[in-house]
């Protein structure tokens, strides 16, 4: 392997201007726990690694006075699992960003990172997909922000422009009677990779569906918004048969591929089955806020 340089900015404008002067390739480390493994198979192999953890705005998690929440990229998943309103307000979030790999990598792995690895698959990404979360980057022309679903473009590929970091994620406030929830189906019990990963947020107005956002995960290039599903669930009660075309409206968005974990049917098949029980878990936590 080539040298590789190594630097720990102390500002976000530090960070990017060493980032976009990068002659070769250069990797942001936020958690590590993608890139350290990569780096080590030798699929990636960084001219240079900007170490984001000392930078503030990314390391810290806000609950702002309008109920909003700001997750900086780098914050790992145990933290957003000890923090006591995140997790009441979004708990659909806060459980897939506690479903990537051990309680170990927990305490290293964050959002921004599983976000920008880019994987159809990665857990926390159909949740935040469905909260509606905006992200907020900045590169040398400065700052941008954009729907998270907006930032993959394909399996390890992402449409920030050169240069450009993931700071933060803006979750927004919650109406009243809002819910969401987070499902994967894995070949194992823990610890596994998911064959589908299906995120539903909504909002109910005694017993009907006023709002509603669906992600789905591992079953297209990137992670899908599923519109049609979540127009299939606005209007219902969540009855079956609301419940049974929003999980068509699943089934036929998807895209997979055939591989060890599943078959093309398979998750096609599965993509509407979680949609069914996260659609349920999450109106029932609507129903207690």
């Amino acid at each position: 392997m080539t040298d590789v340089q190594y630097v720990a900015p102390g500002s976000l404008d530090e960070a990017v201007r060493a980032f976009a002067a990068a002659s070769g390739a250069a990797r942001i480390l936020a958690g590590g726990t993608d890139l350290l493994v990569q780096m080590r198979s030798g699929a990636v192999r960084p001219s240079l690694i900007v170490d984001i953890k000392k930078i503030t705005e990314m390391t810290t998690l806000e609950e702002n006075a309008d109920g909003s929440f700001r997750i900086g990229a780098a914050v790992p998943g145990a933290v957003l699992r000890e923090h006591p309103g995140l997790k009441k307000v979004w708990p659909g979030v806060v459980e897939a960003a506690n479903l990537i790999g051990s309680t170990q990598i927990q305490g290293r792995a964050s959002a921004g990172g599983n976000l920008c690895n880019a994987s159809p698959a990665g857990d926390s990404v159909p949740a935040v997909v469905a909260a509606n979360a905006i992200v907020t980057v900045q590169g040398p022309n400065g700052r941008r922000q954009l729907p998270v679903e907006a930032v993959p473009a394909g399996p390890g590929r992402t449409n920030l422009a050169k240069g450009e970091i993931v700071v933060s994620f803006t979750l927004p406030p919650r109406p009243k009677g809002s819910g969401d929830a987070y499902l994967r189906m894995i070949p194992r019990t823990e610890m596994d990779i998911a064959v589908v990963g299906c995120g539903v947020n909504l909002t109910l107005d005694k017993g009907t569906c006023i709002a509603a956002r669906v992600g789905l995960g591992a079953v297209a290039p990137t992670v899908l918004l599923v519109e049609d599903a979540a127009r299939a669930l606005i209007g219902s009660k969540l009855d079956p048969a609301a419940l049974d075309k929003a999980a068509a409206a699943c089934r036929a968005a998807c895209r997979p591929i055939d591989d060890k974990r599943g078959t093309i049917a398979y998750r096609t098949q599965i993509s509407g089955v979680l949609l069914k029980r996260a659609a349920t878990i999450a109106a029932e936590r609507a129903g207690r806020n």
